[in-house]
């Protein structure tokens, strides 16, 4: 398998002289057979700046920096595959800070690229090539013209055609997930946010976050708009946004309008949980699905990350507990890394984590980070790491009811993949 390299104007080749390594955490390691799969479509492969590839001399079997003007390359994959290495590179300067990406292990193999990755999620409700670009702007323009006064649509606009979110075109294209953002506020300073950087953090946002309170009346009209399907979804709490739950009186009075309207399709919240009494309000105006974002059940860890504001993990657990004892679908959307997330010590927490709160789904996502900036940032490993294939299988054989996934499904959906899982 050889290594891939870019040169200095992004081209990027294959190197018959070096074999391609990967990363785990910190450290560079081979890449095995079993932890690769075709470049999935909808990937895009990625120079990384300021860094030189790392790979095995073919020759004499020597561990090295491949020689000349090269950088590494990563590939970022689409929603519905998780990320099992990093790419092999050492950074050219240290103190540069790679953009807010989930760079994962590419190679060049049998005429072709490979990752190191895992299909966990079927990818074609999220494949870009799903969304025609000419249709999705003329939806835009018929719902900016049919709610003329509503900023949410204004908003979400941008979303869709300047960044490309497909939630953000859902909800003009009218299927599956949508997007109805609604807080401009965060009860926690997550080092890794991609609507809010401070000015010292050595990386800007790739997105911009929200910047108005919605009215109710806003917000009614885009869920009204969407629930029109018994599978259509529609989802406070997006990644333009800070923690929706901080707005919790608009969504329950948005909740309790819409439900009183129409009883179609689901309404789910992504959040962190944080603020207990908040959610304990919206699940009781009917929330149907709830996505709690986590990136541990280890207290050092999560705080290290997320840096919470007046709340702990204890009060994300109770939220989840609430919400399942409600009849919710809770879900978490596991926020995982090559050389952490399979640390022994993150993976029997996390077990029992999932145990207790009585999850149904775990949505992995491959963490958008400069690796060394997050490794510095949190707790070095107390035990084995296990690599990330292993971790996938120890979370199956631990938690059989619980489905490994990568975005939210709505019940019916959940228990196909289970059973799915159970047959093979």
């Amino acid at each position: 398998m050889n290594l891939v390299y870019a040169d200095r104007s992004g081209n990027v080749y294959d190197h018959p002289d070096f074999i391609g390594l990967g990363r785990n955490g910190e450290m560079v390691t081979d890449i095995l057979e079993e932890e690769l799969i075709p470049l999935p479509e909808g990937a895009t492969l990625v120079s990384l700046p300021d860094t030189r590839p790392i790979g095995v001399h073919a020759a004499t079997g020597e561990m090295r920096v491949v020689p000349g003007e090269l950088n590494a390359v990563g590939a970022l994959l689409p929603q519905g595959f998780t990320r099992l290495l990093l790419p092999g590179y050492a950074k050219a300067d240290k103190s540069a800070v790679l953009p807010l990406f989930g760079y994962t292990a590419v190679v060049w193999k049998d005429g072709r690229f490979y990752v190191a990755a895992e299909a966990t999620d079927d990818p074609e409700r999220w494949n870009p090539r799903n969304c025609d670009p000419n249709e999705l702007e003329l939806q835009v323009n018929r719902l900016l013209e049919q709610y003329g006064d509503n900023r949410l649509y204004k908003h979400l606009s941008n979303c869709a055609l300047g960044y490309e979110c497909l939630t953000a075109s859902n909800t003009f294209l009218n299927r599956w997930e949508g997007a109805v953002p609604v807080s401009f506020s965060c009860n926690a300073g997550c080092f890794g946010c991609i609507s809010e950087q401070p000015e010292d953090s050595g990386f800007p946002a790739p997105q911009t976050r929200m910047n108005f309170k919605p009215s109710v009346e806003e917000v009614v009209q885009v869920m009204m708009e969407h629930l029109k399907t018994p599978e259509s979804i529609i989802s406070f709490g997006q990644g333009c946004e800070g923690e929706p739950s901080t707005q919790a009186k608009t969504i329950i009075d948005a909740m309790r309008e819409v439900r009183s309207r129409t009883d179609i399709g689901y309404i789910n919240i992504n959040t962190n949980a944080g603020l207990t009494d908040h959610i304990r309000g919206i699940v009781d105006a009917g929330l149907d699905l709830m996505r709690v974002s986590t990136i541990s059940a280890l207290d050092d860890h999560y705080n290290a990350y997320y840096k919470p504001r007046g709340y702990t993990l204890k009060h994300v657990e109770k939220s989840l507990r609430y919400a399942a004892d409600k009849g919710v679908v809770t879900s978490i959307n596991y926020l995982i890394f090559p050389g952490v997330t399979d640390r022994e010590e993150e993976i029997e927490a996390m077990i029992e984590f999932v145990r207790r709160t009585d999850l149904k789904l775990i949505q992995l996502r491959n963490l958008n980070i400069d690796p060394e900036s997050y490794l510095q940032l949190i707790p070095p490993a107390r035990g084995e790491r296990y690599g990330m294939k292993q971790m996938l299988d120890i979370f199956r054989q631990e938690l059989p009811d619980v489905v490994l996934g990568s975005y939210t499904h709505v019940p019916g959906e959940l228990l196909d993949k289970r059973n799915k899982h159970l047959q093979r």
